[in-house]
């Protein structure tokens, strides 16, 4: 009799783990391996790059399978994407083919009701909030703020001669740009400091999802509990002592929610602040480190960096005047340099979306309901569309467009473009202005990066910063 139960049970887990990799489906999934019950092949994609190149998870499964392919991350099945063309059409349908969608682990992260995870109405309505904050008219307004900001810290910087931890400082100084600007946040006033509870978030982002005491990503979690309970507490105050005219982001949330009918809610409200606040300083300041990383590695491209910031000097009839968006809007090269930087950095190693219905391409099915992950990093590095792809070559854009397209999406595409982008892009040169015209680098240690799959600094980017002679 034991027997025969034993026999049951071995055919019935036979059955169930032939089921979970092999799930149901309408027409020809596209090739691949679902790997394990449930981790699937989630150990394979975190495992560490300390590369530029596409990492060996991606690679290897597009020589084996091709650029489209099946696999399992942490429980969920899905499609990889490296086609440039199904990419397109990812970004360019959403809402007809596709929806914005992120798992289980990255909601409850961000927040079930950050603008991630809303659709039509919904994400319209917080997009058209964020541009108050984000929009070219307000960046034009807030340049020379952003100016103030870069000067004073490279001042401090380099007025002693110390070492400076490079993408940490960057962080420090974009995070308490963007909270003030946001919150009115002021550090010196504050009980907590914000930008350390992002640091233990941040480190626990794109990790494994175990959610117990001492893994990175238990730290996340706690990390934004803290975060959240601050953002609570801001607005408690703020609401309870309205200002007359609104001079930060929470001033113009306040008063939407005081409408009646209003779409907006408190959770909403601070999911979305929250996701600007970490969004806006997080990856700019990776950007940001890399590309002086890469100008110490380049000395070539310095010099055409430079050059281009000193002949703006050179234009002005006073010289002490302030960056002029004119300026600002003339620093092709520089333009140039950042796409390259972004380029190569893939800050982004995946955009999700999930398949509103089933969706044939090139002979294989996407299935209603399965996501889809956007590889960016395999366009980028794709050598049919960037000759070298791993050099860095700043004048290969001389022939290319700039912001999005099939085959440069460092900013996502489609209607869930970054509103962020040119506000990041306002930051980085402005600092890289101030940095090459007054300034001089000398790398100490550090500069390594690891993918894991996001972009860190294991050792850090130690610099001296040197006023020039």
């Amino acid at each position: 009799m034991w027997f025969i139960i034993g026999a049951i049970l071995s055919f019935s887990v036979t059955i169930w783990v032939y089921a979970l990799k092999n799930p149901k489906y309408n027409g020809k999934l596209p090739k691949g391996s679902m790997g394990f019950p449930f981790v699937g092949e989630s150990t394979q994609f975190f495992a560490p790059n300390p590369s530029f190149d596409l990492s060996p998870f991606i690679k290897h499964r597009i020589l084996k399978y091709g650029p489209i392919f099946k696999t399992r991350l942490v429980g969920k099945p899905l499609i990889i994407s490296a086609d440039a063309e199904l990419n397109h059409i990812i970004f360019q349908k959403e809402e007809e083919l596709f929806e914005c969608w992120y798992p289980e682990t990255f909601r409850k992260i961000f927040g079930v009701k950050s603008v991630g995870s809303l659709h039509g109405f919904m994400h319209k309505y917080l997009k058209n909030m964020i541009t108050n904050v984000f929009g070219i008219e307000s960046l034009k307004n807030m340049i020379s703020e952003v100016e103030v900001t870069s000067t004073t810290r490279l001042k401090k910087w380099a007025s002693h001669n110390d070492i400076v931890e490079l993408k940490d400082e960057i962080a420090n100084m974009i995070f308490d740009l963007s909270a003030k600007r946001l919150i009115s946040y002021d550090p010196e006033k504050c009980g907590e400091n914000m930008r350390e509870n992002f640091v233990a978030f941040i480190q626990g982002l794109i990790s494994f999802p175990i959610d117990i005491p001492g893994t990175s990503y238990h730290k996340c979690l706690q990390g934004r509990k803290r975060v959240m309970r601050m953002l609570e507490n801001i607005l408690k105050e703020r609401q309870q002592n309205p200002r007359e005219q609104q001079v930060d982001y929470f001033d113009f949330v306040i008063q939407e929610l005081k409408k009646d009918g209003t779409p907006l809610t408190q959770q909403v409200a601070l999911d979305l602040i929250f996701l600007l606040l970490f969004a806006s300083h997080e990856t700019t300041s990776i950007a940001l480190t890399l590309a002086i990383k890469f100008l110490t590695d380049h000395p070539h491209v310095l010099n055409q960096l430079t050059a281009e910031h000193e002949g703006i000097l050179k234009k002005r009839k006073n010289k002490s005047d302030k960056i002029s968006w004119n300026e600002y809007k003339s620093m092709t090269f520089t333009f140039k340099f950042m796409n390259e930087t972004l380029r190569l950095a893939n800050i982004a190693p995946g955009i999700f979306r999930r398949a509103l219905r089933d969706v044939e391409f090139k002979g294989y099915t996407i299935p209603e309901g399965w996501a889809v992950m956007v590889c960016p990093p395999a366009i980028h590095l794709d050598p049919k569309a960037f000759a070298d792809p791993l050099a860095f070559n700043p004048w290969r854009w001389d022939e290319r467009c700039d912001g999005a397209s099939k085959n440069f999406m460092a900013f996502g595409g489609g209607i869930r473009f970054c509103i962020g982008a040119d506000f990041a892009k306002l930051q980085m040169a402005v600092f890289l202005h101030h940095l090459v015209t007054n300034y001089k680098l000398k790398p100490i240690k550090g500069g390594n990066i690891v993918r894991t799959p996001g972009v860190q600094f294991p050792d850090g980017f130690h610099v001296q910063i040197l006023n020039k002679d």
